[in-house]
């Protein structure tokens, strides 16, 4: 029967579109038994599939390195994305130039006997949903919000974004348990990232955010936010940062799909510079917001 308790919003499943509550796997699925598979989670704004030949790039690299094939183009992603996002509008009667969503991208290695190697040959379960974004409150981003640290430790090939995420879920419970937006992870004293988030400081008006590399996963936003500080004059930089630079910073931001850029005003119950979100999370916002704009001005044709 049906899970009554899901909403009946729109998902794909296997070449079939549906609702969540119709949607079935095999309990064989190794993306069930081991977390074997990879995902993504693009932003639409208006129609506009945000970011989405970086969204791509990055599912094409996650699934290489699992070495599960890709089991569509990015025109046949693109379609699925695209029909989603109107099903849902259709759905809730808004207006899809208007409603702003997420599309959820899952894809495993598929159906097989347990067995811890990768099987294979097996046929990839695709699996796509879409839902309403829930962006910061206008109060968060007037005032920031507050974080906690803890040592980082999860497994060291963060860099794909793969569906286990059970390092993650003890992470974020971590910032939940203390009434705090979210967790900031070090790993031998360095920062690595959030637990659903990237991490990044200012100091001395330079945006400095840890390296591309294997201990984090590289969020889009990595270059949407060299773009925004190329075009706003801020100096930017990928480095080493060790937890005393993130607690001393004039301002911490965090980065995702869903926040966008978010400022943090207080780690572990002190207060980040003045207490206040800064100059550079203004200009790095604002710049956000415009390149929204202009990406739905100009929408990806595949």
């Amino acid at each position: 029967m049906p899970d009554v308790n899901l909403p009946p919003l729109p998902c794909y499943l296997n070449g079939d579109y549906t609702v969540l509550p119709e949607a079935k796997v095999s309990v064989m699925d190794r993306g069930f038994i081991f977390g074997d598979g990879v995902y993504e989670v693009l932003p639409v704004y208006g129609r506009c599939l945000f970011r989405f030949e970086q969204h791509m790039a990055r599912l094409e690299r996650s699934l290489a390195e699992l070495r599960i094939p890709n089991p569509h183009t990015r025109a046949q992603w693109y379609a699925i994305a695209e029909r989603l996002v109107d099903a849902y509008a259709r759905s809730t009667g808004g207006d899809p130039e208007k409603v702003e969503q997420m599309v959820y991208l899952q894809v495993t290695r598929g159906v097989a006997l347990r067995d811890h190697a990768m099987l294979p040959g097996l046929t990839p379960t695709v699996f796509a949903m879409t839902n309403v974004m829930k962006p910061a409150s206008e109060q968060q981003r007037r005032e920031g919000v507050a974080c906690v640290t803890a040592d980082d430790f999860r497994w060291e090939k963060a860099h794909i974004k793969s569906t286990s995420l059970l390092g993650a879920v003890f992470a974020r419970q971590i910032s939940v348990d203390a009434g705090a937006a979210e967790t900031l992870l070090f790993r031998n004293g360095l920062l690595s990232e959030g637990a659903s988030s990237n991490v990044w400081i200012v100091k001395n008006g330079v945006l400095l955010g840890p390296p591309r590399d294997h201990l984090v996963l590289e969020g889009i936003r990595y270059g949407l936010l060299e773009e925004i500080c190329a075009l706003q004059s801020i100096p930017f930089e990928l480095r080493r940062i060790s937890r005393i630079e993130v607690l001393t910073a004039d301002e911490v931001l965090l980065s995702s799909a869903t926040k966008e850029i978010l400022p943090v005003t207080r780690i572990d119950g002190q207060p980040v510079g003045d207490g206040q979100p800064g100059s550079v999370y203004d200009l790095l916002y604002a710049g956000y917001q415009a390149a929204k704009l202009q990406a739905r001005l100009r929408r990806p044709t595949l």
